[in-house]
């Protein structure tokens, strides 16, 4: 699952659309093997305003109401080294980032 530079779709929860200035899917260039890092890295470089609410900027680990979903699948606790689907990669398939919800 190596992306050859494959534009990689990306939906963003509400208050990180309006934070990045984007409507919509964010469509990202990822080169190399398609990752949760690889593709976090890349929306963090093309908007840096998001750098540190994903994940925290020390660690890199996703942040406690952040969970990450495609195909269907949570791969919130997935390593962040870890190819993402196929479907992702070639980009018939959105990553989805999606704010979590707590409380009740």
């Amino acid at each position: 699952m190596t992306g050859s530079g494959d534009v990689i779709r990306v939906a963003l929860p509400a208050h990180l659309r309006t934070l990045a200035r984007v409507h919509g899917e964010v469509e990202l260039q990822v080169t190399g093997q398609v990752t949760q890092c690889s593709v976090l890295d890349a929306l963090e470089a093309r908007y840096p305003m998001l750098r540190g609410t994903i994940r925290d900027q020390r660690t890199g680990k996703r942040r406690a109401f952040i969970r990450f979903f495609a195909c269907e699948q949570d791969l919130s606790h997935e390593q962040p080294d870890v190819p993402l689907p196929e479907a992702v990669a070639a980009g018939t398939e959105p990553y989805l980032i999606v704010g979590a919800m707590a409380g009740g």
